[in-house]
């Protein structure tokens, strides 16, 4: 599209990530003009270098450790087992590939217009498109909403390069497997990509600076998986700080200070992952008089996801954390229906979060330390997997749910699981503490039987003393 042309549109949508795309379909929905623009692929990093992929990853690897190390215990055996490493990552670019697609096919529907390039604010309503072969446009709108995701953080000395040092989206797309791994990070990819590494037989050693793995986590989910990833072979140096990386010809070599203590470490890659920072520069915001942090970057909004420009919005990564896909999904549909004079806003009590790990870890709400600060009287109880029958079922004993409620009012304040299939209860946990739910209505709400979400209300039955798989004192006639 060499030249320069202009076009009008109610709305313009920056970004086609979780956030954007959401906020285009609802926006759509409502019967709104919308244009979206995506400098590279629908989807945005979740989609394409984020969830979907390391997830369709992480499963095959699953697959074939537990074929090789829980089979011949259960009567499956497969002593030719091989993990065909390119085979796999044909598989994931092709569900990346239908993924994208799905969403291409949903804006459609939606009657949302889209274009590949990039978009910069020009004034409080004008933007100016780039497009890949260098043509300029002009866009007029009433309102936008930015949802240009995040980008990847460095630190000085330990820059990526794509081949030796790399960030997530590179570990996704490495053409082979390395002989051994570093990993600069121990928060959700370098636990979640190490442990999938690892599971394949490569060495790995995850260097993290604070003093547990999966900084800000409930410390006791951090422990869970810590032992988990030792028993796999997996080095761990907490409370270490990189100081230096040298590269030589055939490996790179890190040196770690811990404790007082040197030591140099080596892999033949690296893999940096030290957490990730808004992508709001370069998209014109002093120009459209959208006031933004300076030092981390975040756009302020307020609870309709507006900016300082009311017409103006911000969603997902570049409005605030946590940056989870979830989050941003809400957060578009909220703009789109502000946008549209709908009576909306960004409210809630409670952000559930999974790490996608063996043992799979979910969180919401509080911890007993965090409700003791908010003035209340914690209590938690925690019900292990080793008494639940589908867990023996299906070979995944390892693990437990922990409720944690007001001791006066019996409010459910927190609720953090390590183990199979917790991901997949843990809105049932964000909806009681949504709803304001008490322990004993989780224990009333029926669970089937056999499912690993039965451990929810066992965990319930065990804070109000009344568990019925474990063990406790006999009660007297008076129920004491």
């Amino acid at each position: 599209m060499a030249g320069t042309f202009s076009r009008n549109t109610e709305v313009l949508v920056i970004g086609g990530g979780p956030g954007g795309y959401m906020a285009a379909i609802r926006a759509g929905q409502l019967g709104r003009k919308v244009l979206l623009v995506e400098k590279a692929e629908l989807g945005g990093e979740c989609l394409n270098r984020g969830c979907i992929p390391s997830k369709a990853l992480i499963h095959a690897s699953r697959l074939y450790h537990d074929l090789r190390a829980d089979g011949p215990e259960i009567g499956v055996r497969a002593p030719d087992a091989a993990f065909d490493f390119a085979a796999a990552m044909r598989w994931k670019e092709g569900i990346v590939a239908k993924e994208r697609q799905g969403v291409a096919v949903l804006l459609k529907a939606a009657g949302v217009a889209t274009v590949t390039g990039a978009a910069r604010f020009t004034g409080p309503r004008t933007a100016d498109f780039a497009a890949p072969d260098g043509g300029h446009e002009r866009i007029d709108f009433s309102a936008a909403i930015i949802a240009a995701g995040a980008v990847h953080s460095t630190l000085p000395g330990f820059e990526t390069d794509g081949a030796r040092v790399l960030n997530a989206w590179e570990v996704l797309s490495m053409p082979t497997l390395p002989r051994s791994m570093l990993i600069l990070g121990g928060g959700v990819s370098g636990c979640e990509l190490g442990e999938f590494l690892a599971r394949l037989g490569i060495p790995v050693t995850i260097v993290e600076l604070m003093p547990q793995l999966l900084p800000g986590l409930e410390p006791d989910l951090s422990r869970e998986l810590t032992g988990a990833l030792e028993r796999l072979g997996v080095t761990i140096r907490v409370g270490a700080r990189a100081s230096d990386l040298r590269r030589d010809a055939d490996m790179l070599r890190m040196t770690v200070e811990r404790g007082g203590a040197r030591e140099e470490l080596s892999a033949e890659r690296l893999f940096v992952t030290v957490g990730k920072r808004p992508a709001s520069r370069d998209l014109g915001l002093e120009e459209a008089g959208v006031a933004f942090d300076g030092k981390t970057g975040f756009i302020g909004v307020n609870e309709q996801m507006r900016t300082s420009q009311p017409h103006i919005y911000a969603v997902g990564d570049v409005a605030r954390p946590p940056m989870l896909a979830h989050k941003a999904y809400r957060e578009g549909i909220v703009a789109a229906e502000a946008i549209s004079g709908l009576p909306t806003r960004f409210d809630f009590q409670a952000m559930p979060s999974v790490v996608f790990t063996v043992p799979e870890l979910a969180t919401v709400g509080w911890s007993k330390a965090d409700a003791e600060s908010k003035g209340y009287h914690p209590r938690e109880a925690r019900f292990p997997y080793a008494a639940l029958g589908r867990a023996h079922a299906n070979h995944a004993t390892q693990g437990w749910v922990k409720i944690v409620a007001d001791e006066v009012t019996g409010l459910v304040l927190g609720v953090h699981a390590a183990g199979e299939s917790v991901g997949e209860y843990i809105a049932e946990a964000t909806h009681a503490i949504e709803m304001g739910a008490t322990v004993r209505d989780l224990a009333q709400t029926i669970h089937p039987h056999p499912t690993f979400s039965e451990a929810l209300g066992e965990a319930a039955l065990l804070w109000l003393g009344e568990p019925m798989h474990v063990a406790r004192r006999r009660l007297d006639a008076s129920g004491r």
